[in-house]
């Protein structure tokens, strides 16, 4: 989870030209960034050279070898790992080895760190696939030796020193947005604008409690610029939203070709991998077979 202002906020004059716009007043965004400055500091830092799972690959395609059984599942923002639950049944009943990361969404910092701390727990090569602000998740914790492939739904996939504060500019708001002001360090969307802009092909009781158990996300997750950009030596799947609301479809598409990602198109609201579980997990099998 079109016109060419990101319902949530993140504004995109061009297709080619990622923007974003989350709406903060110009009074909050600068309390914020000096805030979110010394946490970067504090928590952001690389956990060292003893931090398991966390060396980068030196392979030429960035594929460990051995066969990839290990899927690790990555939700977004105003989500959690429930929604993974359809793709998650699919691939298990298949005989992969699935987990879900239950990332909190309060700092792309804390998130990359959980990420890399369940990769850490993988036995062999994994597929890392990321939903949405997830995709921000996976471009910085998917620089490990056993990462083989990443696979982004309806996501971010930044470049290197990106981060979305860095690249907001300012734009007249959506009328149609779900966002609601920040929020005691947070950003969360309006629950009677929930399902039409993020998951509007699900059914209205279904998005209602999405709407209800949503994880906002951490100002801090739009302040911190990544340091990496795994898409840039691991081989890389995206699967555009046509549909999708909170991401324009044609800024996702840019962003897959940028990344050199073997793209595949639903069509489907911001909530792909909930509504369409069999073609998602396709997609990862896919990629799970055809990384090496």
């Amino acid at each position: 989870m079109v016109s060419n202002k990101i319902q949530s906020g993140i504004a995109f004059a061009k297709p080619s030209h990622i923007k974003f716009d989350f709406i903060m007043t110009t009074y909050l965004l600068p309390k914020a960034l000096k805030i979110v400055s010394i946490a970067s500091t504090l928590f952001f830092s690389s956990p060292g050279p003893g931090y398991p799972g966390d060396q980068p690959v030196k392979t030429g395609n960035g594929a460990p070898a051995g066969k990839v059984n290990n899927i690790v599942l990555v939700h977004g923002a105003w989500a959690d790992g429930s929604g993974w639950e359809g793709v998650y049944k699919i691939l298990k009943a298949k005989g992969y080895h699935v987990t879900v990361v239950p990332n909190p969404n309060t700092s792309l910092a804390e998130d990359v760190r959980i990420t890399r701390a369940v990769l850490a727990m993988q036995d062999g090569p994994v597929i890392l696939v990321g939903h949405s602000y997830g995709g921000a998740i996976i471009t910085e914790a998917g620089d490990t030796s056993n990462v083989a492939g990443l696979v982004y739904v309806a996501a971010f996939a930044p470049d290197a020193g990106e981060s979305l504060a860095k690249l907001q500019q300012a734009a007249p708001p959506d009328p149609n947005s779900a966002f609601l002001p920040p929020n005691n360090g947070f950003l969360w969307l309006d629950k009677t604008k929930f399902h039409a802009r993020f998951c509007a092909d699900l059914p209205a009781g279904q998005a209602a409690f999405l709407a209800d158990s949503q994880v906002p996300l951490g100002l801090a997750s739009a302040t911190t610029e990544l340091t990496t950009a795994a898409w840039k030596t691991k081989k890389s799947w995206y699967i555009v939203a046509k549909n999708d609301l909170m991401i324009p479809p044609d800024a996702e598409r840019m962003m897959a070709k940028r990344a050199g990602s073997v793209t595949t198109e639903i069509a489907a609201s911001h909530a792909v991998y909930i509504s369409h579980a069999i073609e998602v997990a396709a997609i990862i099998e896919k990629a799970a077979t055809g990384v090496n």
